[in-house]
C-alpha cells in the first residue's frame, strides 16, 4: 500500500543546510541519515522501507545512500523485531519499522517479553539499543488497522520508552535521541502530522522524558502529545479571542512521564484538560488524569477534564472527523470549568 504525496521535503534533507524547513517526514528521514551517517552500528530495516522508501515516504532515498544497512524484510513483525533483539544484544543499533499502528501487534510479545525486560533480566549486562518506529493515530482516512492509537500498550509496559513529537523539529531531535539511548524506544509517529512543515535545526537536542510548555497562559493548561498538540494550540488561539489565557504542554515523551513540568503548568494555572485522541478509558489520558488530580489537588478550581477518542473501533474514513477530537470539543471542555467571573 503506497500513499503518494508531492512535498516531503527530502530534496532539502539530502542538501542539508544547518537549518531549513522540513516536513515532519522529511525530518525524520534527515535524523536516520544522519544516524545512519555517523554510527556505523545504525541499520534500519522493516517492510518496505528499502526501495520504495516505506508507505510514508519516512525511508526514502536510504538505500541507495547506505546500501544494505537500510532494507526491506518479509512481512513478519515477529520476525522483525526478535531479529532487531539479536541484532542490539550483539552490540548493533538497530531501527526496525512497524509500517502502521495496529501491523505491530504481533510483534507485541516480542516487544513486552524480550524488548522491555532483557535489560532487568540480565541485570544490567546485556542493553538492548532498539528503536521500534510505529506510524499511529487517525487523521488519514484510513481503514481499520491503519489508524490505532496504541500508546497505552506501551505505556503501561515497564522497560518502554515511549516518545511521541509534535513537530519536525522535535521528530528529529527526538528520533536522535531514541537512537542514541541505550535502551528501547518505541517511537510513535503520528500519521496526521508526517506532512506538516517547521524549521529543524539539526544542533538542536531534546531530552528524552522531558514535556515542553509551547505556549504560555495562565487561565488553564491544555495537556496533549503527537497530532492533538496543534489541535491544542487551534483551541488556544480561539480562547484568546474570547479572553481566556490557554496554556498548551506537549507531553512528547508518555513515558518516562515529566511530572515536574505539568505539575508546576497546572499548578500555575488551577484547571487542566487532558487532549488525546485515543480512546479514553484506561488511557494515557486518564493517567495523566489521575495524575495531575493527585499531585495538584489543592491547587485546582475545577475537576481535570479529558477530551478523547470514543470507546469504539476506529471509526470508518468518512467519520473519523466526527471521532477525532477538535478544537471545538476541546473548547467545550475549557467551558465546562468553573469560572468564578461567570457565576
Amino acid at each position: 500500500m503506497t500513499l503518494a504525496h508531492d512535498d516531503i521535503g527530502l530534496e532539502q534533507a539530502i542538501s542539508r543546510p544547518y537549518v531549513q524547513t522540513l516536513t515532519m517526514a522529511g525530518a525524520l528521514n534527515l535524523a536516520l541519515a544522519d544516524a545512519l551517517r555517523e554510527d556505523p552500528e545504525v541499520v534500519v530495516f522493516g517492510e518496505d522501507v528499502g526501495a520504495l522508501g516505506g508507505v510514508f515516504r519516512v525511508t526514502d532515498g536510504l538505500t541507495a545512500r547506505f546500501g544494505d544497512r537500510c532494507f526491506d524484510t518479509p512481512l513478519a513483525e515477529s520476525g522483525i523485531v526478535g531479529t532487531a533483539v539479536g541484532m542490539a544484544m550483539n552490540g548493533m543499533r538497530p531501527v526496525v519499522e512497524m509500517q502502521f499502528d495496529a501491523f505491530a501487534l504481533p510483534a507485541f510479545e516480542q516487544i513486552v517479553s524480550h524488548v522491555a525486560k532483557l535489560g532487568n533480566r540480565t541485570r544490567g549486562a546485556l542493553r538492548m539499543p532498539l528503536v521500534i518506529r510505529i506510524p499511529f493515530g487517525g487523521g488519514i482516512g484510513g481503514v481499520e488497522h491503519h489508524c490505532d492509537s496504541s500508546e497505552a500498550y506501551y505505556a503501561h509496559t515497564p522497560g518502554l520508552t515511549v516518545v511521541s513529537p509534535s513537530s519536525p523539529q522535535d521528530a528529529y531531535s527526538l528520533l536522535r535521541a531514541a537512537i542514541a539511548s541505550p535502551d528501547p524506544v518505541v517511537f510513535l509517529e503520528p500519521k496526521k502530522l508526517y506532512w506538516t512543515k517547521g524549521e529543524v535545526d539539526t544542533s538542536v537536542t531534546a531530552a528524552i522524558g522531558r514535556a515542553r510548555v509551547v505556549r504560555d497562559g495562565t487561565d488553564v493548561t491544555l495537556l496533549a502529545y503527537a497530532a492533538m498538540v496543534p489541535v491544542a494550540l487551534e483551541a488556544a488561539e480561539i480562547a484568546a479571542s474570547e479572553g481566556r489565557s490557554v496554556q498548551v504542554v506537549d507531553i512528547r515523551t508518555l513515558s518516562p512521564f515529566d511530572d515536574a513540568t505539568v505539575i508546576a503548568a497546572v499548578r500555575s494555572t488551577g484547571r487542566a484538560v487532558v487532549v488525546a485522541e485515543a480512546p479514553g478509558f484506561a488511557s494515557v489520558a486518564s493517567e495523566i488524569q489521575a495524575r495531575v488530580s493527585e499531585r495538584c489537588f489543592e491547587y485546582l478550581e475545577a475537576p481535570v477534564r479529558r477530551v478523547t477518542g470514543f470507546d469504539t473501533p476506529y471509526a470508518p474514513p468518512k467519520l473519523e472527523h466526527w471521532y477525532l477530537p477538535d478544537a471545538d470539543r476541546v473548547l467545550d471542555a475549557i467551558d465546562s470549568l468553573h469560572w468564578e467571573d461567570e457565576t
